[in-house]
């Protein structure tokens, strides 16, 4: 029998080292000296104070930086006790840094040094983060001071240096701005904490074939190194014990700038700053609130319209601004890589939806385009028009009036033009279109779900969890929150919002959000109000002007009152929506969520809620709700019992519908692209007007960057919510409009070149934030797919003229050679005009008219069952409910199926995360092994020969699985 047991025992000091590791002992040495701390504070200050000759310099590159030194606490008071702030031991000075700090000394000319430089005054220590305060002499001044003193000096024990610029130095000789470097010590330490991934080894998995399209399509590629400006690793969450298991080249460069930022934002946002009404306090965000800092914020590495004069600066702003943000460049792919690399992985996964969102949008738009071309195309073939046109057969059907007393009879063919081009959007394409965008959005969900799996691989998001940052404790959390209890989980102490707290706070929130609904659905019904009100005057104005009978084909009292209501609804939108955004913040923070996950998905949730009610309710009404309640002369409905309900055209009420659609969903883009390009740039240029005539070496970094607008923690947010309510407006509604695509395709192109730019150019950088997915907004979009379905079937069945047709075709019609002659007539019922009751009687009759028709399938007045329904409007009934049943299925089976047939992960996606895991454990358990080896060789007894066969053994299973 083979077995552990039986094996022969051969010692591991007589083993060779491991495959992958040969020769590296040497190496390791070399890196844990490197590594040591050797040198005392003192000691560290003294040398770096001599120039190269061994004489005293005094100049700005010889500026230390003064650190209290404190002991590595356990836990930092006032901190949620999980995530403590780790404060790392002053002058922990690596021999390798150091090194490089003398080498670089030597080629600084200090009084010659660019104000643009993204460097400290010595030349060599990165700026990772900015604070700017202003020394305002008010009666909190001295508190202002006393927080920024305590503030700085906990950054510098927790190993951060501080380097200040005085006022004088400042372009407006008002603001101070505090420079701040993580040296390695801190980096290392941090990266830890939050589970950065690092490279390990290159990546050794071919490529995959190449597409035999990729020649033709050679003029969207940008150049590679701009694509990928890394090469690929396998990568591994980074360990200070482990540090020669990485590929690091360079200390200063092992961390992308990204990467710097985000760590030292996590310890602003953590550090404590002392103790106000026997609370302690702590973080950045508070600090700006109350004043005491006016600004925090990474720096962008140059500027965007020229190269930076520094050989050590990436340039990958200007890259960015040459490469994407022009939109001269709109054709061209996105540096997904390089927008990753610069901004972090939060904003990268937006550009790339948005830019996988607008390839899926092409081919809508081009059915869509195809669509409405077939309604031009077959406009003088639709007989309901011809009919309607022909002055013999619509110029002799006197229509009953539309409003009560002040309008006149009229005669159909008025409307002529309307019906007309009511054709181009309601025909048989129309349903063919509802059905193909049913199927479309699904597989723009599904293949969205592919792309984003090979994002999270390629950007080491596979093992991110939400712990590591989305649902760490808020700060303001842990500040309100004074009561604290044991974690069940941890066992450790953790503040928590009581119970019954949580409920008076959900009920306030509760009853507002209801409250803004409320409103938005009283302005509706406001606007409704308008359109019954006015249409009488548009009707009596057209009807006596004489310079309107020009355009009174195309330009009739629906269509006028249609147009204006929708304007003013758009008003009332934007004004709603400015309001609502600032009430949706303050009952978030009120409410106090325990996350920033939580934090972010209500926040989404109430504002989502009330953008789709804003912004979809005219549309659900003029769709749903419009000539669905009139009634019929003598009996009409009346709203408040003042104002009668609204009559369709008699073309139908698809083209009030597009024409709704048409002004809110265009009048929203076009409105969004001024908010966000042109304002800011109004503002940026307002704030820059005197420093912009300044020479370079008076207008520095990170003064430029002071000047620009700031992107703020929910910027992104409000771009996904722009977005996704585009995305409910072209599937919602598609069936109505099929150009509405076309529109979304031509918006978004502009839409990812504003975004870039304006990210790019006017706004400061944000703080790199990692997300593996677009979170919460998957489900949404998930939502909205399903109710599209249920939407467009009713659209087609009860808005458009498509189901009546189809039943006169089929059942009604008396014409073989023309089925479709005779439609008009047949959908239009007889009133006897001496059965109006005074309130509905014209006031006029001139030509003295008996009979008069409108829009219903009832008896005429001579029938025993005079005005009732008759049994063609059951037929339609029950026919609209069988398309709507049978288009639902249909498309739901093929949706599920489609969802079905497609995995969320690709093949070889699959392949490379499985073929990382196991290289990662090979390489982790291979340097276990060698430690050991290393530990019985020393003569160490707590390393046993049985430990070193477990390590072994474990080492075979990693292989095996």
């Amino acid at each position: 029998m083979h077995g552990a047991a039986a094996r022969p025992l051969t010692h591991p000091c007589l083993l060779p080292s491991a495959p992958v590791r040969r020769g590296e002992r040497k190496k390791k040495k070399k890196a844990a000296t490197m590594n040591r701390v050797g040198k005392k504070a003192n000691e560290t200050l003294i040398e770096m104070n001599l120039s190269a000759d061994g004489e005293e310099c005094n100049g700005p590159l010889c500026e230390t930086i003064s650190t209290a030194g404190s002991e590595v606490p356990s836990s930092s008071e006032g901190l949620n006790s999980t995530e403590t702030t780790l404060l790392i031991p002053e002058h922990q000075v690596s021999g390798r840094r150091y090194n490089l700090f003398l080498k670089r000394r030597l080629r600084i000319d200090k009084r010659h040094q660019s104000k643009d430089s993204i460097f400290f005054r010595d030349g060599v220590r990165r700026i990772d983060f900015v604070l700017s305060y202003v020394d305002d002499l008010n009666k909190e001044w001295e508190k202002k001071l006393e927080r920024r003193k305590e503030f700085e000096s906990n950054l510098q024990k927790a190993g951060l240096e501080l380097e200040t610029e005085d006022k004088k130095e400042s372009e407006d000789g008002k603001i101070y701005f505090v420079k701040i470097h993580a040296p390695w010590e801190v980096l290392i330490t941090y990266a830890e904490v939050l589970n950065i991934k690092v490279p390990i080894k290159e990546n050794d998995i071919p490529s995959t074939v190449e597409n035999p399209l990729d020649c033709m399509l050679a003029p969207l590629r940008l150049p590679e190194k701009v694509m990928h400006p890394e090469p690929d690793y396998f990568t591994a969450p980074f360990s200070k014990d482990k540090q020669e298991l990485y590929l690091i080249n360079d200390e200063s460069t092992f961390f992308s700038p990204s990467m710097r930022n985000r760590i030292v934002n996590y310890i602003l946002t953590r550090c404590p700053y002392g103790t106000e009404e026997g609370k302690k306090k702590f973080g950045i965000k508070r600090l700006l609130n109350n004043g005491t800092y006016s600004a925090a914020y990474p720096l962008h590495d140059c500027q965007y319209w020229k190269k930076a004069n520094d050989p050590n600066c990436d340039n990958e702003r200007y890259t960015l601004y040459m490469e994407w943000a022009r939109f001269l460049r709109f054709y061209k792919e996105q540096p997904l890589d390089l927008i990753r690399k610069y901004y972090g992985e939060k904003i990268g996964i937006y550009f790339a939806w948005l830019g996988f969102y607008t390839e899926m949008l092409f081919l809508a738009a081009v059915v869509g385009l195809i669509c409405f071309l077939y309604g031009l195309f077959t406009m003088d073939e639709n007989m309901s028009s011809k009919e309607i046109c022909d002055p013999a057969i619509g110029g002799e059907i006197i229509m009953c009036p539309l409003c009560d007393r002040e309008c006149e009879y009229w005669r159909l063919n008025t409307t002529c033009q309307s019906s007309e081009y009511s054709h181009l959007f309601d025909n048989v394409a129309t349903l063919f279109f509802a059905i193909f965008m049913g199927i479309w959005v699904t597989l723009f969900l599904e293949f969205w779900k592919r792309r984003q799996a090979r994002l999270k691989y390629e950007w080491d998001l596979v093992d991110f969890e939400e712990e590591q940052q989305q649902l760490q404790l808020r700060p303001e959390y842990e500040a309100k929150c004074t009561q604290k209890k044991k974690n069940p989980v941890t066992q450790e102490m953790e503040p928590y919002l009581p119970v019954t707290s949580q409920a008076v706070r959900f009920c306030i929130s509760g009853t507002t959000v209801l409250f803004w609904v409320s409103l938005i659905i009283a302005s509706m019904i406001a606007v409704i109000v308008y359109r019954l009100a006015v249409y009488a005057a548009f009707a009596s104005l057209m009807e006596n002007t004489q310079t309107l009978q020009p355009i009174s084909g195309l330009l009739t009292p629906q269509l006028a009152t249609s147009v204006t209501a929708s304007c003013l609804n758009f008003v009332i939108i934007m004004i709603l929506n400015f309001l609502y955004e600032k009430i949706a913040i303050w009952i978030t923070d009120m409410e106090i969520p325990r996350t920033h996950m939580e934090y972010e998905n209500r926040l989404t949730m109430k504002m989502f809620l009330f953008q789709f009610v804003n912004y979809y309710s005219s549309c659900f009404y003029v769709a749903f709700f419009k000539g669905k309640f009139v009634g019929y002369p003598g009996a009409y409905t009346y709203m408040f019992n003042r104002w009668r309900n609204e009559e369709c055209d008699p073309a139908g009420c698809l083209i009030e519908l597009t024409t709704q659609l048409t002004i809110v969903m265009a009048g929203k883009q076009i409105w969004g692209n001024i908010q966000e390009a042109i304002v800011p740039w109004i503002c940026n240029w307002w704030g820059r007007r005197k420093a912009r005539n300044n020479p370079e070496n008076l207008y520095s970094r990170w003064e430029q960057d002071h000047d620009l607008q700031i992107f703020g923690a929910l910027g992104l947010f409000y771009e996904y919510l722009e977005m996704v309510i585009q995305f409910g407006f072209i599937t919602l509604f598609v069936a109505s409009f099929p150009l509405a695509p076309l529109l979304a395709l031509m918006n978004n192109i502009l839409e990812i070149r504003v975004d870039s730019w304006k990210l790019t150019t006017q706004y400061r950088r944000p703080v790199a934030a990692k997300a593996h997915s677009i979170g919460v907004w998957q489900e949404i979009l998930n939502g909205m797919a399903i109710l599209s379905v249920v939407t467009n079937a009713f659209i087609v069945a009860f808005t458009s003229d498509m189901i009546p047709r189809l039943v006169y075709y089929y059942a009604y019609s008396e014409n073989e050679d023309s089925p479709m002659s005779g439609y008009i007539n047949n959908s239009l019922s007889v009133f006897q005009i001496s059965d109006f009751p005074d309130r509905n009687k014209p006031k006029l009759n001139p030509e003295n008219f008996v009979i008069c028709r409108y829009r219903d399938y009832r008896y005429p007045p001579d029938h025993e069952r005079k005005y009732l329904h008759t049994m063609q409007f059951w037929h339609i009934l029950a026919a609209k409910l069988a398309f709507i049943i049978i288009m639902e299925h249909v498309v739901f089976i093929v949706k599920f199926f489609v969802a079905w047939m497609i995995p969320d992960v690709p093949a070889d996606v699959k392949a490379k995360i499985k073929r990382e895991k196991y290289l990662t454990q090979k390489i982790l358990h291979e340097y276990e092994l060698e430690k050991l080896k290393e530990r019985l060789c020393q003569g160490d007894k707590r390393a046993t020969e049985k430990e070193f066969i477990a390590t072994e053994g474990r080492m075979e299973l990693s292989r095996a699985m």
